[in-house]
């Protein structure tokens, strides 16, 4: 038995693992020092000034300006550097690199859902490539969770009425735990999973295991199935803006502000579409609370997405604007309850049912009916597959 056997962390195993342990040791090693430095010096004064019969009044003595100077400049040295230290490891975790793959997380009590952007679902596991950037878009659908890497070094709330992101890039292949790390009802330390961190030739061989279907394309169906063809047309006059290409893009506002069509707003758009209206457009789409879960949100998005984009969309899931308000209602999935994909987080295209209020003024979209959008098809990822894992809600 050695000291290796009593680990004091997990093991390293993502890119910003060994940044993350250096600036904790940092602090750890600062504060250990000071207060060390602060407990000799405060034993050694209570002894030298200690009261005796030749020293009974105290004598008040100016400190020299030096010293003065060095408890003030040392100690604002060393706080900006932990400042900047600090930043530098926020910035590095919170910009994801425009080659990430793409993975929705949806949590629920007690469960990890995670959808593939080829259409494969699964249940407290998830399945990545090592040495390649994962962004995980997440959402929740009851109350607050947190996901947890611990050996990546890596967590972030996941809420139940906006879109979140975080991401990590694998150096080691294993099987890494999965934790929620915000209390979140009864069985919340049943809520674990693993990641299965595989070899790029293997998570291929991976994906190519089944025939479910595209996000892309599940998303397609249901912007038919929930009449937004209708409105969010190719033609001239039509009652909805055009959704072809208008990801990530600024999008002009009936009250004459703008917003980044993100992620979180095109879930509002769909949940509540009364909230920003497009220019150009009427106040007359219904809101879709309650009929779309946030799997489908998850399909929908992927949908708007793919409309008209010759490049993938490499602008954060959040804008500033986004982030500055709440992202529709509280919690999309409390009527319909779809098959329990792995959804998570990213949000849907505004729908169209009766009118294309919220999303921004564009001419229209091409109608999506059951042959497809007509100015431009969606461009839906690698050859879809099947689910790993049984769908349950348990």
């Amino acid at each position: 038995m050695n000291l290796s056997d009593f680990p004091l962390f997990p093991e390293q195993a993502s890119t910003v693992a060994p940044l993350v342990d250096g600036l904790y040791l940092f602090l750890v090693v600062v504060t250990g020092v000071v207060s060390l430095l602060i407990w000799i010096v405060i034993f050694y004064f209570a002894i030298k000034y200690r009261r005796r019969p030749d020293n009974e009044l105290a004598q008040e003595q100016e400190p020299p300006a030096i010293l003065e100077t060095a408890w003030t400049v040392i100690p604002a040295i060393i706080f900006v550097g932990i400042f900047v230290a600090g930043a530098w490891v926020f910035f590095r975790m919170n910009r994801v690199p425009s080659n990430a793959i793409e993975i929705y997380a949806t949590g629920r009590q007690w469960m990890w859902k995670f959808q593939h952007p080829t259409g494969q679902r699964e249940i407290n596991n998830l399945h990545v490539p090592v040495g390649r950037p994962v962004k995980i878009t997440m959402a929740s659908e009851d109350v607050i969770h947190s996901l947890w890497f611990p050996f990546f070094r890596v967590k972030a709330d996941v809420l139940p009425n906006r879109y979140q992101t975080l991401w990590f890039e694998a150096t080691k292949t294993g099987r890494f735990h999965i934790f929620c790390a915000e209390y979140c009802g009864t069985l919340h330390s049943g809520m674990i999973g693993w990641v299965e961190v595989m070899e790029p030739t293997e998570y291929q061989r991976w994906l190519a295991g089944g025939t479910e279907g595209s996000l892309a394309g599940q998303g397609e169906k249901l912007f038919a199935k929930y009449a937004c063809n209708t409105c969010h047309t190719e033609t001239s006059g039509a009652r909805g803006p055009n959704l072809s290409g208008i990801y990530a893009t600024t999008r002009p506002l009936a009250n004459g502000a703008s917003v980044v069509a993100d992620d979180n707003y095109i879930r509002e758009s769909i949940l509540n579409p009364q909230a920003k209206i497009a220019a150009g457009f009427q106040p007359i789409m219904p809101t879709f609370q309650g009929q779309v879960n946030e799997d489908d949100l998850i399909r929908l998005l992927a949908y708007v997405r793919a409309l008209g984009s010759e490049r993938a969309p490499t602008t954060p899931v959040e804008s500033t604007q986004s982030f500055q308000t709440s992202a529709g209602a509280t919690n999309a999935t409390s009527g319909a309850q779809g098959p329990v994909t792995a959804g998570g987080t990213a949000a849907p295209a505004t729908t169209g049912g009766a009118a294309g209020s919220s999303l921004p003024n564009t001419t229209t979209t091409g109608t999506a009916g059951a042959g497809g959008l007509k100015p431009a098809a969606p461009q839906a990822p690698p050859a879809p597959t099947t689910t790993r894992q049984q769908d349950n809600d348990r």
